[in-house]
């Protein structure tokens, strides 16, 4: 196939394929799928309508509604003198490019009989009872109005209950009108590159190591995640204040997956470069509620209001595929976010959302966190006290929240990966530690808890145990 506007040439199109009835269409169909797959770019001339009508043997009106169907379609433009051109279709950017392993191929966990992957909680507590109850009393009651479009911030209702709720626990400084409720905390990342990037942000700093479904998701949208060091003190902020960047994810609260919390001093450092910058800081909030040896740490959130987009869900409360969560952000961005938001998907789901108010406002919701991490420190301390017994040279971290712990083992050598996949073998699935970071480091595995009893917590270390 050629460019040149030189009849059906162009395409290579034969009078005889042409069909008795749908002249048009086929046509069109044919030209449609030229500029879809790439053969007619951006700025190709058509043929004349006249030259084309010859070539083919058909009327001139049937080349004529083609290229106007392609036109109303936003894929070709016809100038007078100019003759009619392809515009070309907008291409999303690839995904960022993942290891294999990061996917979690589907064979990897059938080998798997024990799956310590982290962030997956005890789905086997979910409150049936109590969200039963409290949905059957959401249907009695919800109003007509309640199962419409309704505001794309999410219910008036959850939003209030959230704002007390989330000030209580968390110590926030929001009234219900900040908060955007979201399907998670991937959909608040997702809504938050879209608005960044029409602001002309093209990078942002992300913990090394951090959190690789993160990346991803900001990469995904079009953000290019720069790393910046975590030691045993946080995210190192003269890094970040050296990178030149104004916009950084990071959980200051339990850093996935090391555990560390952001110290007071580097708190003060982040929150002076952000107001200096004029910065966005992105605070992922993701397992506030599960704290064991020490109280909670305060969300940045509730220092900084203008400088801080929170991010939050209840995927690790109650289960991930509830899909629900929510976005604090400061109020330079909020109209532009409610913006994206809409156009994403008109809003959460109503139903849900009501649910999750009835259990905040009834108390069951915090009941039910209480129990769940009554049972987590249980696990937590039935997998210390494998670790202990069975592997006393590993250094154990982020021990005191959240639901997985992360070993290293500073004198070994060789890729974690390798180390992974050899545990594999054995029935347990871990997380190797490079899959979480973009420079090279000392290795790791990252074991989640949360989703296993003692006895095979402490049967998975066993088998861990066999091959080091």
């Amino acid at each position: 196939m050629t460019v040149a506007a030189d009849g059906a040439d162009f395409l290579q199109l034969s009078p005889a394929a042409a069909p008795v009835r749908g002249l048009t269409g086929w046509l069109a169909d044919a030209i449609r799928a030229a500029i879809i797959d790439g053969r007619l770019q951006a700025g190709a001339p058509l043929p004349a309508t006249r030259l084309l009508a010859g070539d083919l043997g058909v009327s001139r009106g049937v080349i004529v509604e083609a290229y106007q169907r392609l036109a109303d379609e936003g894929l070709v433009s016809a100038r007078p003198g100019a003759g009619t051109r392809v515009l070309g279709i907008s291409r999303r950017p690839a995904p960022a490019e993942r290891p294999d392993l990061a996917l979690l191929p589907q064979r990897w966990r059938a080998r798997a009989e024990i799956d310590l992957s982290p962030g997956v909680p005890d789905l086997s507590g979910f409150p049936r009872v109590a969200w039963l109850r409290a949905e059957k009393l959401v249907l009695e009651q919800a109003s007509v109005a309640d199962l419409g479009y309704g505001d794309p911030r999410g219910s008036q209702w959850l939003r209030t209950e959230l704002a007390a709720w989330l000030a209580r626990t968390r110590g926030l400084r929001a009234d219900p009108d900040d908060i955007i409720v979201v399907t998670g905390v991937a959909q608040a990342l997702a809504l938050l590159a879209q608005v960044l990037r029409a602001r002309a942000v093209g990078e942002i700093a992300v913990e090394d190591p951090g959190s690789r479904g993160s990346r991803d998701e900001l990469a995904y949208w079009g953000l290019r995640p720069v790393p910046v060091p975590v030691d045993e003190h946080g995210l190192q902020v003269d890094d970040l204040a050296r990178s030149g960047l104004r916009t950084v994810l990071l959980t200051p609260a339990h850093q996935f997956p090391t555990g560390v919390v952001l110290a007071p001093r580097r708190r003060r450092d982040l929150m002076d470069w952000a107001a200096g910058a004029d910065a966005l800081i992105i605070e992922d909030d993701y397992d506030a509620e599960y704290r064991y040896d020490r109280a909670p740490v305060p969300a940045l959130q509730a220092s900084a209001p203008g400088l801080v987009a929170y991010a939050g869900s209840t995927s690790k409360t109650l289960a991930p595929g509830m899909r629900l969560g929510w976005l604090i952000p400061p109020s330079r961005l909020h109209s532009d976010l409610i913006e994206a938001k809409h156009a994403s998907d008109l809003g959460s789901p109503a139903l849900p959302q009501l649910v999750l108010a009835r259990l905040i406002a009834s108390g069951e919701l915090e009941q039910h966190i209480r129990l769940v991490r009554k049972r987590q420190r249980s696990r937590r301390d039935a997998l210390l006290g494998a670790l202990h017994e069975h592997l006393p040279a590993a250094r154990v971290q982020g021990i005191a929240a959240g639901l997985h712990l992360l070993i290293t083992f500073p004198g070994r050598t060789g890729p974690d990966t390798d180390l992974a996949e050899a545990i594999l073998r054995t029935g347990v699935l871990v997380h190797p530690l490079s899959w979480h970071r973009h420079r090279p480091g000392v290795p790791g595995i990252v074991l989640g808890y949360a989703a296993h009893t003692p006895d095979q917590l402490r049967e998975a270390v066993r088998r861990i145990a066999r091959i080091l």
